[in-house]
């Protein structure tokens, strides 16, 4: 993780928070609990359970550390600051698609709160990139993997 203040809304930091204390609190117990059994099965060398559980160790581990960073070092998006004449972080937008010819409503989030499956997209991703500082009425073009969307933005809430 680079050294850049990561940008989360209230929402995004509680729910990083509340996987943090399950991390810590629950998915550690667990994790000894299955170290401890695979232990119990004999040769740790040869052991497979064994290997298994201190790899999810690894990575409990592993992300208990990055959300207690992000948590620390984070920037709050203070939504009541956003003057909604410009696409910035934290703003709530709708766009028409204008080949498809339907509106569309995002949220524009930082990397670790993006949820495309939601309508929270990455101020990092081609759309977000895009979109960033345009107005209401602005066309974009945006080269995606899949070939380009065309959006004009309609609204900034």
């Amino acid at each position: 993780m680079n050294d850049r203040k990561i940008m989360l809304t209230e929402e995004g930091l509680e729910k990083l928070k509340v996987e943090l204390h399950e991390l810590k609190t629950v998915k550690r117990k667990e994790i000894a609990e299955k170290i401890s059994h695979a232990v119990a099965f004999g040769e740790i060398a040869e052991n497979a359970e064994y290997r298994a559980a201190k790899n999810e160790q690894a990575f409990i581990e592993g992300r208990i550390l990055t959300l207690e960073k992000v948590i620390e070092n984070c920037e709050l998006i203070d939504r009541s600051k956003n003057d909604h004449s410009v696409v910035s972080p934290g703003s709530r937008i709708v766009v028409d698609d204008l080949k498809k010819k339907e509106k569309v409503e995002y949220t524009l989030v930082d990397y670790i709160e993006s949820d495309p499956s939601s309508g929270k997209i990455s101020i990092a991703s081609p759309i977000g990139k895009s979109i960033l500082g345009k107005k209401v009425g602005d066309k974009v073009k945006i080269r995606v993997p899949a070939g380009s969307l065309h959006y004009k933005i309609l609204e900034i809430k």
